[in-house]
């Protein structure tokens, strides 16, 4: 499990390389998010080890002869395996624990801390020749940068729109940045700076769009660095997604949720009988003809037309809001089933290790090899099957094609049927594909005669 999850932990920092280099992050910072990133792929690394080390240990024993050795003793290989379920179980236990208690937490750390590392701008760091973006409103860019911090042919772009929504572009010879707590102080020397006239007073035609030009000697400013400065997020804005919540508060959210689905569709139905009432059809009859010719006689050309705006205006008002309803309480459908997901999701890691072990311990004894070869190819690529099989399911249900039920625990059906074979012919002494062997032999007799 250690070298699986150092896999996917570089894994992790491959993708987000991007958002963590750069800022001047703290190296507690960085393992403080390792840490809770680490603790969200237990799912992943905690199936993957138990299929490794059940193959490995397994095929080790069969390999040395020391699974032979133990059954010539009298000893079954399900009497074997005893100590190896009962820790199994108690590791599934633990899953199960860490799934309803550790995950959310964790899921809710990440979630905060990654949020503010990637909201966090890059440390203030300029490099020659190079435009830095850093600040918020300013581009600075320097031509050449001395080792006692002085600055030559300084350029700064200022981009802030206050009140007057002025812009002001200063260039000089040389300078010097000293940064003072949150504030950066900016010293240029020998420089021009050009700034915008917006003429706010005049009206847009007579506007000549002036700008003024001041030459200074020295210049002094300050910057606030109040946007490079890392504080983190509160976690309450987090805490009401379904990936971090328990199972009792899955299951509340979820009959709340299937609550206003039905009061939503109830809502509907009300709304059609006030709205709608139903008549006997008598338009064909010669009294309904005349009555009705009748009223509309009586309406004037304009007022016939506005009756019709008028009604087909109400259907149309009452087709969108039915319309709107339906829409909503789908939506609550869906958010419901997402909740569904993780609900399933916290007793699918217990049995995952279950299963996964029925399947990789008996194949070890099978094939009769250990070590890192052929037992961690055939591993990742049951791990592979196994996963591939889950996501499929997940992307189902969210896409509405399957229940949660069916979706969460298809990949789980699919692999049963291996691991029950599996562990019967483990258990018989018996080679997998053991009914192919007499076909062989029997071929080869037919070539030898």
């Amino acid at each position: 499990m250690p070298v699986a999850l150092f896999i996917l932990d570089m894994q992790f920092l491959w993708v987000y390389a991007d958002d963590l280099i750069g800022k001047g992050l703290s190296p507690l910072v960085i393992a403080e998010l390792m840490m809770y990133a680490s603790a969200r792929l237990v799912n992943l690394a905690l199936p993957l080890g138990i299929l490794v080390a059940s193959i490995m240990a397994l095929g080790s024993l069969a390999e040395k002869n020391e699974l032979t050795a133990l059954k010539s003793a009298g000893m079954s290989l399900t009497r074997i395996l005893r100590p190896l379920i009962a820790t199994m179980l108690i590791v599934s236990m633990g899953a199960f624990w860490f799934s309803n208690a550790a995950w959310p937490v964790a899921n809710l750390k990440f979630r905060a801390l990654l949020f503010s590392v990637t909201k966090k701008r890059p440390a203030l760091n300029l490099q020659e020749g190079v435009f830095y973006n850093g600040i918020e409103g300013f581009a600075i860019r320097v031509d050449e940068k001395d080792e006692d911090g002085t600055l030559h042919d300084l350029l700064i772009h200022d981009h802030r729109e206050g009140t007057t929504g002025v812009s002001r572009v200063m260039r000089s010879e040389s300078g010097r940045m000293d940064q003072v707590g949150e504030r950066l102080v900016l010293t240029m020397i020998n420089g021009v700076s050009y700034e915008e006239d917006l003429e706010q007073s005049a009206r847009r035609k007579e506007r000549l769009h002036p700008h003024i030009v001041t030459e200074f000697g020295s210049q002094t400013f300050e910057i606030d660095l109040a946007s490079l400065d890392f504080s983190k997020v509160d976690e309450g804005l987090f805490k009401r997604a379904h990936e971090m919540m328990t199972i009792h508060q899955l299951t509340a959210a979820m009959d709340s949720l299937e609550s206003l689905r039905a009061n939503r569709y109830r809502d509907v139905a009300l709304y059609g009988e006030r709205q709608n009432t139903l008549l006997r059809d008598t338009l064909t009859t010669a009294g309904a003809v005349v009555a009705t010719g009748s009223i509309l006689d009586r309406l004037s050309p304009t007022q016939r037309r506005m009756t019709f705006d008028g009604a087909r205006s109400l259907c149309r008002n009452t087709r969108q809001g039915i319309a709107n309803a339906i829409d909503d309480a789908e939506t609550k459908s869906k958010l419901k089933d997402r909740h569904a997901i993780e609900w399933h999701r916290k007793f699918f890691l217990a049995t995952s290790c279950i299963l996964l072990f029925f399947i990789g311990a008996p194949l070890g004894a099978i094939i009769r090899k250990g070590g890192l070869g052929m037992p961690t190819v055939l591993a990742i690529l049951i791990f592979l099957g196994y996963y591939i099989l889950s996501i499929v399911g997940e992307q189902m249900i969210r896409a509405g094609k399957l229940s949660p039920p069916v979706g969460m625990w298809m990949s789980t059906a699919i692999l049963l049927p291996a691991a029950i074979y599996l562990t019967r012919r483990a258990v018989r002494d018996a080679h997998v594909f053991a009914w192919s062997i007499p076909s062989f032999r029997r071929s080869r007799k037919a070539q030898d005669n």
